[in-house]
């Protein structure tokens, strides 16, 4: 089988690779000639673990090619699946479809017979039958079957996500549709991989519902850690036993400061909008969406109360800039909040990530990088972690000690050990917990 990804962004990329990976001839296809040609050259524009060996394997193996040429990408596909951006639209949160839309068009023009177009982005529910009416127009005579195949990438971990998913959406409203998608993930049926299929809008929603519960989840735990402090309970110990009942699940019960990423901030805004405009208000996701953009802003300010209550003339250190580990990404990070409110507030700060190349035109211009956790504690007079490497739980506390000049910790994903922290002479604050 032939397909053609449209977009070399994070999700059309790993996806790309791992049809590839499945024996599949994958052509990407981007507008931006400075990424093709990287691609081509062997550099990967994000940062995902195994991404790089994936693309290098198949890319050698001639599977898997690049190209800016739109005609010839999708010269013989079977699929076409559409993995372009939809950010939030300026002004009223819905999510912005042009780039969907202009894509859809592009591809009927320079169809040469029929396919299946494939909307791999996120998008709202709807989206599919607009396709349809792009399609249709453009080119009335060519037979393109749209249809919505939905991801579940997690970053940090997106090629076991797409090898060994718990689950396949197809949403098709045409036999044909369905059969080359089935075909396409042949290799999952094989290690009996669920496949969900519906219709197209059922499917478009699955995945905002699925995107949406998963944040409501994040913040009930973190409002149930903000009880747990007054009430004196334990926060680990709540989403423990919540987390052992099967109906709930322990997945996604860590109390921190709050969701971030590429999908969570705008797929819940983007929920929102729609249920208003179809006038089923989702009020739950709007108060999820409410509560988590408050936390961020209480992060800073509980570091600043740890503090004494100022930070003026202080140095702050922080550990963990992008929205969660394993990732680059840092789009909607708690720390474009936390950070530039510590640096208002008068704190010097000096940060590190293991990731942290985007930060820099990211947050405000007096921030430190320093070279690693410890040295980005050096003379600190305080230290806030905001988001939890696995490299930082390594970290002894006592050269923690040894290398602040103060000795305030704010853990904000409860990664080190209370006991230990304040046996070593930090007055250490978590969340949730004694």
């Amino acid at each position: 089988m032939r397909v053609a990804m449209i977009g070399a962004g994070y999700v059309g990329l790993v996806s790309g690779a791992c049809f590839a990976e499945f024996g599949v001839d994958v052509c990407v296809v981007d507008t931006e000639p400075s990424k093709i040609e990287a691609l081509k050259a062997g550099r990967i524009p994000i940062y995902e673990p195994g991404l790089d060996r994936l693309v290098a394997e198949n890319a050698a193996d001639g599977r898997l090619t690049f190209t800016t040429d739109l005609k010839e990408a999708i010269r013989g596909a079977d699929a076409v699946f559409l993995a372009v951006g939809t950010p939030t639209r300026r002004g009223d949160g819905h999510a912005d479809l042009s780039y969907v839309f202009a894509a859809a068009e592009q591809v009927a023009k320079a169809a040469e017979g029929p396919l299946v177009l494939v909307t791999k982005s996120t998008v709202p529910v709807g989206t599919g039958a607009k396709v349809k009416e792009i399609v249709r127009r453009v080119r009335p005579e060519l037979e393109i079957e749209v249809a919505s195949n939905p991801e579940f990438l997690r970053e940090g971990n997106a090629i076991g996500d797409f090898m060994r998913p718990d689950r396949v959406v197809i949403g098709v409203d045409s036999e044909r549709a369905s059969k080359v998608l089935k075909r396409l993930y042949r290799p999952l049926y094989l290690i009996e991989t669920p496949v969900v299929q519906t219709s197209i809008e059922t499917a478009e929603l699955i995945k905002y519902a699925a995107n949406a519960f998963l944040a409501v989840k994040i913040t009930f735990i973190n409002q149930m850690a903000d009880l747990c402090e007054k009430a004196g309970a334990n926060v680990h110990d709540v989403a423990r036993g919540m987390g052992l009942d099967g109906r709930i699940g322990r997945k996604f019960l860590h109390a921190g400061p709050g969701y971030g990423g590429s999908c969570f901030p705008k797929d819940t805004l983007a929920l929102a909008r729609t249920a208003q405009e179809l006038g089923a208000p989702a009020t739950i996701v709007e108060q999820t969406i409410a509560a988590n953009e408050a936390r961020k802003e209480q992060m800073a300010q509980r570091v600043i109360d740890a503090c004494g209550g100022s930070v003026e003339g202080k140095t702050v250190a922080v550990l963990g800039l992008t929205f969660k580990p394993e990732t680059d990404d840092m789009r909607d990070a708690p720390s474009l909040v936390i950070v530039p409110a510590l640096a208002a507030a008068g704190a010097t700060i000096r940060a590190y990530d293991p990731q942290s190349g985007h930060a820099k035109q990211m947050l405000p211009e007096g921030v430190q990088y320093a070279k690693n956790a410890l040295d980005a504690a050096k003379g600190a007079d305080a230290l806030v972690l905001i988001t939890e490497w696995n490299e930082f739980r390594a970290i002894a506390p006592a050269k923690l000690k040894k290398a602040m000049r103060g000795d305030v910790v704010c853990d904000l994903r409860n990664v080190w050990d209370p006991v230990q922290m304040r046996e070593c002479g930090l007055a250490y604050s978590s969340i949730g917990r004694p």
